[in-house]
């Protein structure tokens, strides 16, 4: 539900804006929201497809560090001598990508965003492909688990805490879950046609994501996430609110892998039954990890762009506590706004 993101280039400076040296890049440009409209599909989807492009992950240190020190001067009301409008949201991205929004921590690198494409069309590719065996099952539900619960970690909404036991219930939790709908499918299927078979790593997926990401986040379920009036002014904090990013969460992912765990299977099981695969089996495996990497590429941005990352809820729709509180500082404030996490 973020605004247009500041001055756009060619348009005249608002009134009372800080005046600037001429050539100088003006300090009004709003970088706390993402450069394009997040109340339209679209200008979330341009969003997205940026902070989920794989190639952040090649930078430096070094350039993360000069993206976040351009970042922090500019929000301090200083503006590098030379520096462009482009250049400016381009050191913005980069620093969304390597850190925390609301915590301001490096996130490790397999965590971020950029690193869902190259990372899930990996693990998504061997979990489609290596579906016939239970150890192979156990094996790839297991690291695609554990690079879930990295993930959903990393990405989490709000700065509270988790401790070491939480993580190591909800990781065992998901694990376990996605194992055992897995070999429970298995199981199930042996005896209907092939292609059946194929779509049990998918139910396996989604079946994880309802266990993992609210296990992941329940500190968040338990004290609240920060909400804040249109303004970003912290306001208190919300359980109810952390429910619907929760689960706002746990559809996009849902939705996320669809394409990429729906597609291919009914590619791939035309090809096998070729000359051409039949000759070469080596390369099922191959084409199977770039079939899931050419969905995922549109995937991925796009279903995190289903819902607003400023999501809002109505006073109305809070805990009476929080919201005799709201109502009392300032009544006319009838919605408030929360980072959703991803």
């Amino acid at each position: 539900m973020g605004g247009k993101a500041g001055v756009k280039r060619g348009e005249l400076q608002r009134p009372g804006a800080q005046e600037t040296k001429m050539g100088e890049l003006p300090l009004d440009i709003n970088i706390q929201e993402p450069r394009w409209d997040q109340s339209t599909f679209l200008g979330r989807a341009r969003h997205f497809f940026t902070v989920t492009d794989p190639r952040n992950l090649l930078l430096s240190g070094a350039q993360l560090e000069a993206s976040r020190n351009i970042v922090q001067n500019y929000r301090a009301g200083v503006v590098i001598p030379g520096l462009t409008e482009d250049q400016l949201w381009r050191a913005k991205y980069v620093y969304d990508s390597a850190f925390h929004p609301d915590t301001g921590e490096k996130v490790i690198l397999i965590g971020r965003m950029s690193a869902q494409v190259p990372m899930n069309m990996t693990i998504t590719g061997c979990m489609l492909t290596f579906y016939r065996k239970t150890p192979t099952v156990v094996f790839w539900q297991w690291v695609n688990q554990s690079f879930n619960a990295i993930v959903n970690y990393s990405n989490r909404s709000g700065d509270a805490p988790i401790t070491v036991g939480q993580l190591g219930t909800a990781y065992v939790s998901a694990t376990t879950g996605a194992v055992a709908t897995a070999l429970g499918l298995k199981s199930l299927t042996k005896h209907l046609p092939p292609l059946i078979g194929r779509f049990v790593p998918f139910a396996a997926v989604a079946a994880a994501n309802c266990i993992n990401i609210p296990l992941m986040r329940q500190r968040e379920l338990q004290v609240g996430i920060p909400v804040t009036d249109e303004a970003g002014q912290k306001l208190g904090q919300s359980a109810t609110a952390a429910k619907q990013g929760i689960f706002q969460v746990v559809i996009s992912r849902i939705g996320m892998a669809i394409p990429a765990m729906a597609i291919p299977p009914v590619i791939m099981n035309t090809l096998e039954k070729k000359d051409f695969l039949k000759r070469r089996p080596w390369l099922g495996a191959p084409l199977q990890v770039g079939l899931v990497g050419f969905c995922l590429v549109f995937a991925t941005p796009l279903c995190c762009a289903l819902f607003p990352q400023r999501s809002s809820i109505h006073v109305s729709r809070l805990e009476p506590e929080l919201r005799a509180q709201i109502r009392q500082q300032n009544p006319s404030i009838e919605v408030v706004y929360y980072n959703k996490g991803l």
